[in-house]
């Protein structure tokens, strides 16, 4: 946090805008296809791994981690043809523990993986609430649209059913308005909106006693990304604190998680990234649900700048923690999908 509390600081004495992120053409993945790929030999490959004697991680590793995840689904299609089972059921029963969590990510779709993560952290006692503002608050509306329509598909229920059942209050409408997948993606400014916006977010929270968090919320999950930076840099000419300190101080608990998210992933998504990360692999044990699926999600998008950035951020690099904090196959296969760099 502390990275972000300084960089957020910085926002209102910054007069750059994202406009011009519309035109990045850049593939900033550390995934990329296979130009000799053949579906048919990487199934055999894997039927193969699976029935040697002890398994052959290497080989699975090799043929998983580097294949695009579409390349992926037509080796799925290509065992299944070929064995007449599931790959991913033929891979559950021969591998075990967190090394098989990331081979099974690996084997869904974006928008599977994405309803299965959500699922997950709605599941049993208590919620993961972070897992959702994460999913929800850094998805397109493209992407949070496929992810609803797979979770229908897959669950029975639409996703903002089972949002209703397992929250209430702010957080509720909060999640129920990133799931609508309406908010603006337009990388042109409104400059009178921004100033209106920055003295609306000014009133409601650190003008007055007592938040209207209502204000909060529609301005924080309407609005472009690049409409929110602006937002950000006029909300300084009220306020020395800095949005991010007032959302600190005004709120609490998973709210306040929830839109801090939502700033952060306006300002610096690759940063937000890499500082949930960092904190995985912080203090005793390793929360290796949120490694594998911040790894596997992004490989294809962004992963290079998170990689950047948490060099920048933390003075060492993502896969020296990954080294550190992780063992055998589940190391091999996280440093892969990490690339070479």
């Amino acid at each position: 946090m502390a990275f972000f509390k300084t960089f957020l600081q910085k926002i209102s004495n910054d007069d750059s805008s994202k406009g011009s992120k519309g035109a990045e053409t850049a593939y900033f993945g550390t995934v990329k296809a296979d130009p000799n790929f053949n579906a048919e030999n990487d199934a055999e490959k894997l039927k193969k791994a699976i029935e040697t004697k002890g398994v052959d991680e290497a080989t699975i590793v090799e043929v998983l981690a580097k294949r695009s995840n579409a390349q992926r689904q037509q080796v799925k299609a290509a065992y299944q043809q070929s064995t007449g089972k599931p790959l991913a059921d033929a891979l559950k029963k021969a591998l075990k523990s967190d090394f098989e969590e990331v081979v099974l990510a690996l084997l869904m779709t974006p928008p599977e993986y994405d309803a299965f993560e959500i699922k997950r952290a709605m599941k049993g006692l208590g919620t993961n609430e972070a897992v959702l503002s994460e999913i929800l608050g850094t998805r397109s509306n493209k992407e949070i649209t496929a992810m609803k329509n797979t979770f229908k598909e897959v669950y029975g229920k639409t996703l903002e059913e089972d949002v209703k059942s397992e929250f209430s209050g702010h957080l509720e409408a909060t999640l129920l308005a990133l799931c609508k997948a309406t908010r603006s993606e337009d990388y042109k400014i409104d400059d009178g909106l921004a100033k209106s916006d920055a003295k609306a977010l000014f009133d409601a929270g650190e003008n007055r006693v007592g938040t209207v968090c209502s204000v909060l919320i529609d301005v924080l999950t309407s609005r472009s990304e690049s409409q929110l930076c602006k937002i950000f840099q006029y909300y300084g000419q009220y306020s020395k604190k800095g949005l991010a300190k007032v959302l600190e101080s005004e709120l609490h608990g998973n709210l306040e998680e929830c839109l801090m998210t939502l700033v952060k992933s306006a300002w610096n998504k690759p940063a937000l990234f890499a500082e949930k990360l960092h904190l995985a692999m912080k203090g005793l044990g390793t929360n290796t649900d949120t490694l594998t699926r911040i790894i596997v999600s992004r490989s294809e998008i962004d992963l290079l700048k998170i990689i950047q950035e948490y060099k920048r951020m933390y003075g060492k690099t993502l896969q020296e923690d990954i080294l550190k904090e992780t063992r055998g196959d589940h190391e091999k296969i996280l440093l892969t999908l990490c690339g070479t760099q």
